[in-house]
């Protein structure tokens, strides 16, 4: 990874220091890979218990691995997003508790400003997301700005999306001094909020994903369908229809949902009626031996019993067809 950084990022880096943390940076932006994994996973099916097939291709688009990436799709768009995004806020963290060199907190919120509520002092540590966003930018846009097609383009915009999405939520934080709190004094700071709230702005950005064609210049794209707006910057775009996922299909990479564990009682993404896209699941009972009736004993350890459970393991039932689809 360290590799990578140095080779890809740093040629025509406008951030400083960037290549002199190539040992640094690969761990710092390790975490934005479990945000968007977490991100993905989590569940956000219709309350009405509906489920729509975005649903469905999120969900099984992201179990066929990352082949389906190939496809500019709206779900490849989200996965340049989210990760993107990831980046950004693990840099961002990174700064703020001092793990990496180059960087620390927001060297900008120094001295007095003033908001609706008064005056204010600006002390503890301001996030310091606009090095975040630079280094994500330098990281992940190096590929795609070497490229000039049309994939490339799709990609910029949604990446860029995805670092506008983090610095959205950035929320000034205070704490009042003086008699009782009384806030006669107040010390401000800059603060991310929880990358659960980029995650969710995301999603909603995935149902709206807008579909373009590139422009007759290349330089860039508009909307395929004339009855729909034209992409902001804070929109996610795509080129190509989804494929089903529901089903094995060795062109696109999708290993489909035959015989993948679901959740019977979930609502969510994991649920049986997603997972297995209408066709049904099977049942079966399987007995398994876990630890139970466990106790302290004084001093230190943890005693259990071994008990055995008897629970029911749903799996997705295959389609009629159930081998490989090939177009050639």
């Amino acid at each position: 990874m360290s590799r990578v950084l140095s080779e890809t990022a740093c040629p025509g880096c406008e951030l400083q220091g960037a290549c002199t943390e190539r040992r640094e940076a690969p761990w710092a932006i390790a975490p934005a890979v479990g945000m968007g994994r977490r991100t993905g996973d989590t569940g956000h099916a219709d309350p009405s218990g509906g489920i729509s097939s975005m649903e469905h291709h999120l969900v099984t688009g992201f179990a066929a691995g990352l082949q389906v990436l190939q496809i500019g799709s709206r779900e490849s768009a989200f996965v340049h997003a989210i990760s993107s995004a990831g980046v950004v806020f693990a840099i961002t963290r990174a700064c703020s508790q001092g793990e990496l060199k180059s960087c620390s907190c927001d060297p900008k919120k120094k001295g007095s400003a003033k908001d609706s509520k008064g005056h204010f002092d600006w002390g503890g540590c301001s996030d310091n997301i606009d090095y975040g966003v630079r280094f994500a930018r330098a990281f992940v846009d190096a590929k795609e700005r070497k490229g000039k097609d049309a994939r490339a383009l799709m990609n910029l915009h949604n990446n860029r999306a995805g670092r506008k999405a983090v610095k959205r939520f950035l929320k000034q934080e205070c704490k009042c001094h003086g008699v009782s709190g009384s806030c006669t004094l107040r010390t401000c700071w800059l603060a991310m909020a929880d990358f659960r709230k980029t995650g969710d702005y995301l999603w909603k950005k995935y149902n709206g994903a807008i579909q373009v064609v590139m422009n007759q210049d290349g330089t860039g794209f508009t909307v395929a369908n004339k009855r729909f707006k034209k992409p902001t910057k804070n929109d996610l775009v795509y080129f190509e229809s989804s494929p089903d996922y529901c089903i094995r299909d060795r062109d696109v990479g999708s290993l489909g949902t035959a015989g993948r564990v679901c959740n019977q009682t979930s609502r969510g993404m994991d649920s049986c009626e997603v997972m297995c896209c209408g066709r049904g699941y099977d049942t079966s009972r399987v007995s398994r031996m876990t630890k139970c009736e466990c106790k302290f004993h004084w001093c230190c350890a943890v005693r259990c019993q071994d008990c055995l459970e008897v629970v029911d393991i749903h799996t997705c039932k295959a389609p009629k067809t159930a081998g490989w689809i090939s177009r050639t």
